[in-house]
């Protein structure tokens, strides 16, 4: 019989791989996970220093999550939300209204980010028709910020290398404005002068206000490494929507259900949306699903136009097995005191990283908060020299990745915007386990430094 590892290469086809990675001979087979690791069917341990793609947030192995799924199956393994309601669907969404800041009061539910991204973009164009602004189709989104896979979700995405291939079937309704680590202005300058919130109001003035329907950011941009805005900055979005008649929706399957150490992280700003997009870190991944939250007054208008409804659905969102996992992934986060931990632990976790870097030639900035970072790599801190192409290619190409595998972790080695490593552990890491982390990272950066030296 082959091995397992045969039959993955020979039937499964891999998400963002490789050839030669996902045919390697030493491409790892997970089995289990236990908190903060995992483990393949080697017995080889790592330290799951991406929270498995940003969404286990409760961490790996919780027995309570497994035994809502299983006795919700055992109940009602499903039913449609199209003309009917089921009760975990409800007390999820009314556990999120709660959560949710301001007015958001209502839930959408999808099975995934990318899913509720594109139901983000439909709504917004749903809800204008609705008004009679016909002529708002147009999405503003920011250089290298990943919204999704989907064509729409794809569409509003500002990764070049991610749209290049699907260009004529991309959706034209886009424009791309600098993020915040574009901002060309001087340190001190007000929010409402930096260059990136300059460009986001110049490009609707552009545009045409009345052909404008939305503004999608995230609260804290994965693309270009843990960018954490400026103060003000969101507070201008809000200002800019409120004043054009524009939508502002946050995409949050990264930022919600805890990553930095709110329900939502549009709180941590101080800013209510019109829609929040979530995804992952809502069941820690013990299900797939994903959702838009809405303003109340949004939906309402909806109800109440002639098109009587969100002209949207799909067959698995708000799933009975994946709400009630839901809503025992919430109540465990909230009983368990999982926000206020973040909170907590974040002025010491990032002090460690930065300390760390600060050791090594080779890391020019450690940027972020919360429980997500990005090590920032360059040729020389000292000087502030980048990198050359050379070193980029093959940092890029896989020497960087290899040196990761071989600290046996899964700290993400990306060359989005920046190349470096992008840090992200379950929200449940404690003093130790932020300790290894860090370490591994440190012997990465070691070696990266040395490989840096040996080319130059």
């Amino acid at each position: 019989m082959s091995s397992m590892r045969e039959l993955a290469q020979q039937h499964l086809v891999p998400h963002f791989t490789k050839k030669a990675a996902w045919h390697s001979d030493g491409l790892p087979i997970i089995e289990r996970g236990e908190g903060c690791y995992l483990y393949d069917t080697e017995g080889n341990e790592y330290l799951d220093g991406l929270a498995g793609l940003f969404c286990v947030n409760i961490g790996h192995g919780r027995s309570d999550l497994s035994a809502a799924a299983a006795k919700q199956m055992n109940t009602l393994a499903f039913s449609t939300n199209w003309g009917f309601a089921h009760p975990p669907a409800i007390e999820a969404a009314s556990m999120i209204a709660g959560f949710a800041p301001g007015d958001m009061s209502e839930t959408f539910f999808v099975s995934s980010g990318s899913e509720a991204v594109e139901s983000a973009i439909k709504l917004a164009r749903n809800y204008h028709v609705a008004r009679g602004d016909e002529a708002r189709y147009k999405v503003i989104s920011r250089n290298w910020a990943y919204h999704g896979t989907t064509l729409g979700a794809l569409s509003v995405t500002g990764i070049p290398n991610f749209r290049a291939p699907y260009l004529p079937a991309l959706w034209d309704g886009t424009r791309h404005v600098p993020n915040t680590r574009q901002c060309i202005s001087p340190e001190g300058t007000p929010a409402e002068d930096l260059s990136c919130v300059r460009a986001i109001e110049e490009t609707i003035q552009a545009e045409g206000p009345e052909t404008i329907s939305m503004i999608i950011a995230e609260p804290i941009q994965n693309g270009g490494g843990a960018l954490v805005p400026p103060v003000g900055y969101w507070q201008e979005l809000r200002r800019i929507c409120d004043q054009y008649g524009v939508l502002l929706v946050a995409d949050e399957v990264i930022c919600s259900f805890g990553r930095f150490g709110h329900w939502f992280a549009s709180e941590r700003h101080g800013v209510v949306p019109d829609m929040i997009t979530f995804a992952k870190g809502v069941t820690s991944a013990y299900q797939p699903l994903g959702g838009v939250v809405i303003r109340g007054p949004l939906v309402q208008e909806l109800y109440d136009s002639p098109f009587g409804s969100y002209v949207h659905g799909s067959t698995f969102g708000g799933h009975p097995v994946a709400t009630a996992v839901a809503v025992a992934n919430m109540s465990a986060m909230r009983d368990e005191g999982v926000m206020q931990h973040v909170l907590a632990t974040e002025e010491s976790f990032a002090a460690k990283l930065r300390a760390m870097g600060d050791a090594h030639r080779s890391v020019r900035e450690v940027r972020g908060t919360g429980f997500f970072y990005a090590v920032d790599l360059c040729a020389d801190s000292g000087t502030q020299r980048d990198l050359s192409t050379a070193q980029e290619e093959a940092l890029r190409g896989g020497v960087l990745n290899r040196f990761v595998r071989d600290e046996r972790m899964t700290v993400r080695p990306d060359d989005r915007g920046y190349t470096g490593l992008t840090i992200s552990p379950p929200l449940i890491a404690d003093g130790a386990v932020i300790d290894d982390l860090v370490a591994r990272v440190d012997r990465v950066a070691d070696r990266v430094d040395a490989w840096l030296a040996n080319n130059d």
